[in-house]
């Protein structure tokens, strides 16, 4: 990479990753970083294929790459619920007999098989999603919905199983969705300027909430009671434990 080439940063298309992108989309490290976004499994195919130099990525894909570097100190994760991650269905979980998977994850995807195994024991069919699979969640086939579409689903579906939750009760650590990865390694001013346009976000929730109004769903409780963006040690041990399993 050249020193007049930009970096290119994937991003989620999701307004978790709102306060993440803030100071990005608010003019820091403009000279540095060209940002991109789509949505989970795109970004990491992105990342995967060097198309993307940073990527906020589901953390399932780690695995796969041959070289990676988890930067800066932020993340989407959750203790506990995280609300748009979740299993819906019409009937109790163990009465489940199809659910049909989301296309925009990898990470949830992952983390739904091993719940289903290690946690519910049970063993249903599984349905590639497309667009709009979300309506065919009905009787004992059940759906799994992340992002803004699962927020919205809440309002609809009589069962809501919240993965993060799940996790937690299955191993008492705190749930990863998806960190800031990069394919080569970057500088310490890099990351820490990177961090700091990641903070701007939290400086500004009110701008940010109040971009909007007709997201169906309180987006200051999304942002402060279920998202929780710190990567920290417990989160890290919940990280290494989920890619343990899924290794």
């Amino acid at each position: 990479m050249s020193q007049f080439e930009k970096i290119k940063v994937g991003t989620v298309s999701y307004l978790n990753a709102k306060p993440l992108i803030y100071g990005f989309e608010n003019g820091m490290m403009a000279d540095q970083i060209e940002l991109v976004a789509d949505y989970p499994s795109a970004i990491a195919k992105q990342l995967l294929e060097n198309k993307i130099d940073i990527g906020l990525v589901p953390v399932a894909i780690i695995p796969q790459m041959a070289a990676y570097h988890i930067i800066g100190n932020y993340c989407i994760g959750a203790v506990g619920d995280v609300a748009s991650v979740c299993l819906f269905s019409d009937v109790p979980v163990h009465d489940i007999e199809t659910i049909i998977l989301d296309y925009q994850s990898r990470t949830s995807v992952a983390l739904l098989k091993l719940l289903l195994k290690n946690h519910w024991k049970i063993n249903p069919v599984f349905l590639e999603g497309k667009p709009g699979y979300e309506n065919d969640i009905s009787g004992t086939k059940a759906g799994l919905v992340i992002g803004d579409r699962a927020m919205l689903q809440r309002k609809k579906t009589p069962y809501v199983y919240d993965l993060s939750a799940a996790w937690m009760e299955m191993t008492g650590l705190p749930f990863v969705f998806a960190v800031w990865v990069s394919n080569t390694p970057l500088s310490t001013e890099f990351i820490a300027a990177f961090d700091k346009a990641n903070q701007l976000g939290f400086e500004n929730l009110d701008k940010i909430i109040s971009n909007f109004p007709d997201s169906g769903y309180d987006l200051r409780e999304y942002y402060t009671k279920y998202i929780s963006y710190r990567l920290d040690d417990d989160k890290k041990k919940g990280l290494n434990q989920f890619l343990k399993l899924i290794s």
